[in-house]
């Protein structure tokens, strides 16, 4: 029976190791040579239809990837690219946080808004690295990134990536904090913001304050803050906008260590909301809350409900930052506005800089203002 069917197989009329070389030529990638020879130009031409069409005609650069596309190539390979450059053309952004806690907060995502299309228009990329406990990306992820510039949003002063970003060499841009030497930084007046805020609240003459604060420390611990966790603060940001409130009360006879301060580990509303209850049921009571983002303020806002207590009737409520929603809450908020979307745009102008082998500049700090809203009245 084998040799039945054996013997009704076609003769091979080529050797079998002929037929074994087409599949391989079939499975072989068409690199930028295969494309020049088809074109009849130089390797480097073809290269300069995808990396430097402005060298080239425009019929000459059409003949060029037509003939790509007819025979599969599909462009330079990055990787190999990058190895021969020694240039990734992407931007680093570290995070303070992880993905999911980042982009629930809308100050940051307008603030990486502005930095991406600032970048994009220069053809590069952005690299998102997460950050963990430590205050932001894992040492490891920092020095395996594909990335010419980082950019460091709200990191704490100790944060391990940025040893990390030391080592390679790397350029680095901060925004926020922490304050570094040798660094391009982008940051608001965030003291100055703080102290608006607090002027506004004595002149409505309040004298019963609270203040809801983000993390003081990457500890992530969260409850109510002790002298010491007041007084040894990593985070500028942190330490400004609370400095501001309370050195702000102090000169108008508000003793610190009277104003009950509340450290949520996070600007997230839920925390806003937990850490406002708590300070709503002190006794004395506050007649006004000072949050240092107005994610934390949506929180109170939803607190004083809670409770019963109307705003402004009951209570004031001031934020930080002057996000969309702040115009349209119940009720609308008064808030400090600080420019995040310009921010943004600095610290992806600063990037480019860097990259071009510009030296780090001076620190960009960027004016702030406070807006008055429904959420503040004077006290009854």
């Amino acid at each position: 029976m084998t040799e039945a069917l054996q013997s009704r197989q076609p003769a091979l009329s080529v050797p079998s190791n002929t037929m074994l070389t087409v599949d391989s030529d079939r499975r072989r990638r068409p690199t930028l040579d295969t494309v020049a020879a088809a074109v009849g130009v130089s390797r480097a031409t073809v290269s300069n239809a995808y990396n430097r069409p402005d060298q080239l005609s425009a019929s000459l650069r059409e003949r060029i990837l037509e003939t790509a596309q007819s025979l599969g190539y599909t462009g330079p390979d990055p990787v190999a690219r990058s190895l021969a450059t020694r240039s990734s053309a992407a931007v680093g952004f570290m995070l303070p946080e992880g993905l999911s806690g980042a982009f629930s907060d809308p100050a940051l995502s307008i603030v990486l808004d502005g930095l991406a299309s600032t970048v994009d228009g220069h053809d590069h990329s952005l690299v998102l690295m997460p950050g963990d406990a430590t205050g932001g990306p894992r040492p490891s992820i920092v020095t395996r990134a594909q990335a010419d510039v980082m950019v460091a949003y709200s990191l704490p002063d100790s944060a391990p990536a940025l040893e990390a970003v030391a080592a390679r060499g790397l350029p680095l841009v901060v925004i926020d904090q922490p304050v570094l030497p040798g660094s391009a930084r982008v940051e608001v007046q965030d003291y100055t913001g703080t102290c608006l805020a607090a002027d506004h609240l004595l002149r409505l003459g309040h004298t019963r304050f609270g203040v809801l604060s983000f993390a003081l420390h990457p500890d992530g611990a969260s409850g109510p803050a002790s002298p010491d966790r007041r007084s040894d603060v990593p985070f500028r940001v942190s330490r400004d906008r609370l400095g501001g409130y309370l050195d702000t009360l102090e000169k108008a006879g508000v003793k610190p260590d009277n104003v009950p301060v509340w450290e949520a580990r996070g600007s997230d509303r839920e925390l806003g909301r937990l850490g406002a209850r708590w300070l709503l049921t002190r006794t004395p009571r506050p007649s006004a809350l000072l949050c240092t983002s107005d994610q934390l303020a949506f929180g109170a806002l939803q607190a004083a409900r809670d409770l019963g207590l109307t705003v402004p009737g009951d209570l004031s409520v001031v934020g930080f930052d002057d996000v969309p929603e702040a115009a349209y809450s119940d009720p609308p908020l008064t808030t400090v506005r600080q420019p995040l979307a310009d921010k943004g745009r600095r610290a992806g102008e600063l990037a480019l800089k860097l990259l071009a082998g510009g030296r780090p500049p001076k620190p960009t700090r960027l004016a702030v203002s406070l807006v008055e809203r429904a959420s503040t009245a004077s006290m009854k």
